[in-house]
């Protein structure tokens, strides 16, 4: 809001005044959520026009077209999917607009995701900036900042796209003049805060261009153009003219622009240069006529990022970790609200819920998962003040989605139909029951597209406890002290729940015959890990089906874990450490929110350790404490590991192999980082690997730097990381971003918490510190087994770890005691959705779109001003499916699939008609051709033909797909 008054507002009314009045003039502009803002609350009908006007011209372009320009470090691909879309379906539904052009200039490191996603929304080309100094210097030289990059290994020439690195000057405009010391090419001077000058003279305004330095001026411009030229194989050189903040004054920018370029047109002969104003496509279309035959780029990525010996750019993997987290329930909770409200629209069309107002509840919850995915803001490179922003509109839009889901299942099961009472459904995350007469209902809703076994956990007030399930049969639960509160206590509940369905389970105090089992509690003395004798050994076991984990009484440390099946036993410690570091600049390199500046290795952060163990038929949870020495009050660390015992009669496979771990980090003490590092005797020659963005896995092997070796090792796990040796692989699956590294063979560490604070003058001057006193409680679950084994459950677990089950809570007034079996008919596996293990039901959605699939109608509605009526779209429903295997990974999940889409959403209705569309759905995939740049491999056709489409509902799913379909169903 700051910025839309001190400039952003601005940028948009004067550029759009200056482009009408000069037909040579362009513009183009990249993130839709500052343009949304003036469109809706600034823009008036004369400047809407003119804007409609100008995209028809081709002389306003937009680019990426995407809420934000998001970060590719600490993204989950199905969040960046969703910015996207959600940007796309604005300016398609406003302008029949269509991006196929990236400026991804600002994110710190390019993933290899990135360039799939963007070829699978119908791209012709994509333009990143920011990759390590050094690399970028030598591509610079060699000529090969531009290639075609399969960012895929499955998908490879099919979804591969032209990629540019920009230069070393980067996206901004160089603004040294050598004939004066004033700045050049800014004319519109610097932006203040928080109010635009009263007499229009910005700090900083550039000199202007007069008839005594024009000359000088274009010898300045050409020099650096001709520079430039000499680093690429064409003789098109790309010059952006603007930076952060720009063009808020456009008048004294085009101006001055004008004078320079008609002047350097006039002189072409002398200078060997013309000029013109251009967008990202007028380039990219100039390069493309070159027909010009250009290398292929395999599918590794350009991470970690480093701008010089000193600054590797791998602090804001983990930065603002709290953020991080609520960014991840946000998305996990808007995916299940989705498919929730599409089933609800779908199935029950007398239901009393208003639409629209649903619609809006939803598109909160977009909108502000959307925006909290830009460079800025996942990344906790913000200011203290703008994170909060971020934070409140997620918990803004989350409040909203739980409150659509409570009233959707009150609607469903409303009074009329049982003659039952519901006194409340409420949507905290912990349901305490008032009164004894009134009982608790747990309502939980599985979002995965999979039947699945697992634990919910909820709060109650006595450990005599039943949990019934709306048959009137007890289920399986145990109850137990929690960590923190004297007064409650924890109950988990095994549920087991079939595709995209939901249960109801009743916790009754219980009447002493069948009651949940009681965890039991043994307190190990705290030991002094500086006196451990380490020959005294004290072992002993927790165990269930899948593995034992040994504990060394001595040091209350873990010891080894055993994976039962195959009896391979692996030698385990788990220990916290910090990276003391530095915050004077005078003083050496720095840590920020951006940089990771160890100046030593990580020294161990406590002395002695505190355990519990808490014991039960269905889960053992073992809780370690770490305290910075024997007499210590309080632990500043506490990791609580969890095994689980699954009940005869539930498939437990997933959850019998998962060690989850719960770690308690926090209040640090300033300038320290704070990592967990495990070391197994697994010979890993120190070999790393790491995800990009939840979609493919990348070889980190460790790299030798003459300086910064530490932090230049550290990655970004947005989902998953492993080691391994020949036979054996430990993985990690995470429930939000961090930075990874293997500093040593055998070995992992997970940063999980920074808290700096720093001298450097431009941290300063945004306020950009990260002193961050808070404690964080990050979750990570662990793999340990054969290749093969894990091979088969990582991509399901990591999934089930993002989209945990959603609790609802409500009381039932008590003078019935049972739930009648009429609600039996919403949880009955008929109108589950399942897909098989290796897919992933990716979106299913009503987005809500207005406009008509068809390309030609649309433009015509739009020509003829018919858009801006009519409410939204509730018929169209929005799937995507997603292969979650490469080719040749594994010898069964790996195979293409087929599915029938009629048969997969019989539960929702009869399914009338598919489309396939691209990406975003923007596109039909029978009418998009991407531009084919020629490769040695592929010397010839010009165009891509589309994929394979869905014959009689059918469709083929290829290793690593992403499919997007509209479906409509049959009204009812």
């Amino acid at each position: 809001q700051e910025s839309m008054h001190a400039y952003a507002a601005n940028v948009y009314t004067t550029v759009i005044e200056e482009l009408m009045k000069g037909k040579q003039r362009k513009f183009i502009a990249v993130e839709q959520e500052f343009f949304r803002l003036w469109w809706d609350m600034v823009a008036t009908d004369t400047q809407k026009q003119q804007v409609h006007q100008l995209l028809q011209e081709g002389r306003l372009e937009f680019v990426i077209g995407g809420q934000v320009m998001h970060d590719e470090a600490v993204t989950l691909i199905d969040d960046q999917i969703l910015q996207l879309t959600e940007g796309h379906g604005f300016l398609y539904e406003t302008f029949g607009f269509r991006p196929q052009f990236s400026w991804h200039v600002d994110p710190f490191g390019a993933s290899a995701t990135t360039p799939t996603l963007f070829a699978l929304a119908g791209f012709n080309a994509h333009l990143i900036s920011r990759i390590d100094y050094d690399l970028k210097a030598d591509m610079q030289k060699n000529k090969k900042l531009q290639f075609v990059w399969q960012g895929s290994p499955s998908l490879s020439e099919t979804q591969e796209i032209f990629t540019h690195v920009m230069d070393q000057y980067s996206y901004c405009t160089p603004s040294q003049l050598p004939f004066t010391n004033r700045s050049g090419f800014f004319w519109n001077g610097f932006a203040t805060f928080p109010d635009p000058p009263k007499d229009g003279v910005y700090p900083n305004m550039s000199l202007p261009v007069t008839d005594a330095n024009l000359h000088q001026y274009a010898q300045t411009m050409v020099a650096n153009i001709k520079e430039r030229a000499a680093w690429f194989r064409t003789g098109d050189v790309l010059w952006p003219w603007g930076c952060d903040k720009q063009f808020f004054n456009a008048s004294v920018q085009y101006s001055n622009m004008d004078l320079l370029l008609d002047y350097i047109n006039k002189h072409s002969g002398e200078f060997g240069v013309t000029v013109q104003y251009a967008t990202v496509s007028d380039y990219f279309q100039a390069v493309y006529n070159r027909n010009l035959t250009w290398e292929i780029r395999d599918s590794h990525d350009f991470l970690p990022y480093s701008t010089e010996p000193f600054q590797a750019w791998t602090g804001f993997y983990t930065s603002r970790s709290t953020l991080k987290g609520i960014a991840r329930r946000a998305s996990s909770l808007l995916y299940a609200g989705e498919s929730f409200f599409t089933q609800y629209v779908q199935k029950h069309p007398e239901g009393s819920i208003c639409k629209c107002k649903a619609l809006k509840q939803l598109q909160s919850l977009r909108w502000a998962v959307s925006e909290v995915q830009h460079h800025d803001g996942i990344t906790g490179t913000e200011s203290p003040k703008v994170k909060e922003m971020y934070m409140n509109n997620l918990m803004y839009g989350m409040l909203n989605v739980k409150k659509l889901m409570a009233s959707i299942i009150f609607d469903i099961n409303n009074a009329k139909k049982n003659r039952e009472v519901y006194s409340s459904v409420y949507t905290k995350d912990s349901g305490k029951p008032g009164a004894t007469d009134v009982d608790q209902y747990v309502v939980v809703y599985n979002p995965l597209a999979w039947n699945i076994t697992t634990f919910v956990t909820v709060s109650v007030s006595n450990e005599a406890v039943t949990v019934y399930d709306e048959l009137g049969h007890s289920v399986p639960a145990q109850v137990q002290s929690p960590v923190e509160s004297q007064s409650t206590y924890d109950l988990y509940i095994v549920v087991a729940i079939s595709g995209l369905s939901y249960r109801k389970y009743s916790i009754k105090p219980s009447n002493g015959k069948q009651s949940a089992f009681i965890g039991r509690s043994i307190k190990y003395k705290r030991r002094d890990l500086t006196r451990a004798d380490q020959q005294r050994q004290q072992l002993f076991p927790v165990v269930n089906n899948c593995y034992q984990i040994v504990f060394d009484q001595n040091t209350n440390l873990m010891h080894s874990i055993t994976e039962r099946e195959t009896n391979q036993t692996v030698q385990f410690t788990q220990e916290f450490l910090e990276y003391h570091v530095n915050g004077d600049t005078t003083k050496g390199p720095i840590s920020d929110n951006y940089l990771f500046g160890p100046n030593a290795s990580a020294v161990p952060a406590s002395k002695a350790v505190g355990l519990e163990v808490m014991s039960g038929n269905l889960m053992s949870e073992i809780r370690q404490y770490f305290y910075s020495n024997i007499t210590s009050q309080d632990y500043i660390y506490a990791v609580y590991t969890r095994l689980y015992s699954v009940p005869e009669g539930y498939d437990g496979k997933l959850l019998c192999h998962r060690i989850e771990q719960e770690y308690s980090v926090g209040p640090l003490e300033l300038n320290r980082e704070a990592i967990l590092r495990t070391r197994t005797n697994l010979n890993t020659k120190q070999l790393l690997y790491t995800d990009n963005n939840g979609y493919q896995m990348q070889k980190r092997p460790f790299k030798a730097y003459v300086n910064n070796t530490v932090a230049r090792n550290y990655y970004p796990m947005v989902q998953t990381a492993y080691i391994e040796d020949d036979t054996t692989r430990l993985m990690l699956l995470a429930e939000r971003a961090h930075g990874v590294s293997s500093q040593g063979n055998g070995q992992v560490e997970v940063m999980l918490h920074r808290r700096l604070w720093n001298n450097l003058q431009w941290n300063l001057n945004n306020n950009l510190t990260l002193n961050d006193s808070s404690v964080v409680r990050p979750v990570i679950w662990l793999i340990l087994g054969t290749k093969a084994v894990t091979n088969t459950l990582y991509r399901t677990s990591g999934l089930a770890l993002e989209h945990r089950p959603v609790v609802m809570f409500g009381a039932l007034s008590g003078d019935k005691p049972r739930i009648p079996r009429q609600l039996q008919q919403n949880s009955v596996h008929d109108s589950a959705v399942i897909v098989p293990p290796n897919l992933h039901l990716q979106t299913l959605s009503i987005p809500g779109w207005r406009y008509s699939s068809n390309h030609a109608e649309q433009v015509l509605s739009i020509l003829m001003g018919k858009q801006k009526e009519g409410d939204a779209d509730f018929s169209r429903v929005l799937l995507r499916i997603r292969h979650l295997y490469e080719v040749g990974e594994d010898p069964v999940l790996s195979q293409p699939v087929m599915l029938d889409l009629k048969s997969l959403l019989k539960g929702l209705g009869s399914v009338m008609a598919v489309e396939e569309r691209s990406l975003t759905g923007t596109w039909d995939v029978n009418t998009l051709e991407r531009w084919k740049w020629k490769t040695a491999e592929y010397p010839g056709k010009r165009y891509f033909n589309s994929t394979e489409t869905a014959e009689d509902y059918i469709v083929t799913i290829h290793p690593k797909e992403i499919r997007t379909f509209f479906v409509y169903f049959q009204a009812q």
